[in-house]
């Protein structure tokens, strides 16, 4: 049995130990790093065992829209489950759990740039459709969800992710 609560400082270096195995490189666990350095981890979740264990992780920080821009907007990135813990349901929800806390948060929209079979489940479509784009020319993998039924109206153009994401290796 899992449960999904807010990161704590204390969980840091587990969070990173996932994210190093679930994409057996160290790019988004020294991401995770830099956006809580940075102060920009706006919501970050983790999945645990009855143990307090960190079997998985979410994490959504403030994204810049280059018409409309009201700081309301955030991106889900990076998401990890340790590759012991995959397949069980623990990704889908923290995924579920960290929309629903950007929902609290009063944010907007949420943007992420991944699988579009997986993200539609959760009500992702593409960004596209509504004249956005990313800097990363993610296609039909950038996508987003509004959370409101105006979470759209004024944005406009290219959409950035926190600085941090442009380091190397991702």
């Amino acid at each position: 049995m899992t449960e999904v609560r807010a990161a704590t400082p204390d969980d840091l270096d587990a969070i990173v130990e996932v994210h190093r195995a679930a994409f057996g490189r160290d790019a988004e666990a020294d991401l995770v790093r830099r956006l809580v350095a940075a102060g920009r981890a706006s919501i970050s979740l983790v999945a645990v065992d009855e143990e307090d264990t960190v079997l998985g992780h979410v994490l959504f920080s403030p994204v810049t829209i280059e018409e409309g821009d009201d700081g309301k907007s955030l991106g889900l990135s990076p998401v990890a489950v340790h590759p012991d813990h995959q397949r069980q349901g623990i990704g889908h929800d923290l995924v579920e759990e960290g929309i629903g806390a950007c929902f609290v948060q009063d944010a907007r929209a949420v943007f992420v740039l991944g699988s579009p079979a997986y993200y539609t489940q959760f009500g992702f479509a593409k960004a596209s459709a509504h004249d956005l784009r990313d800097a990363y020319e993610g296609g039909n993998a950038f996508q987003v969800l509004p959370l409101t039924i105006d979470g759209l109206a004024g944005y406009r153009g290219r959409v950035d992710y926190a600085p941090e994401f442009a380091a190397e290796g991702l």
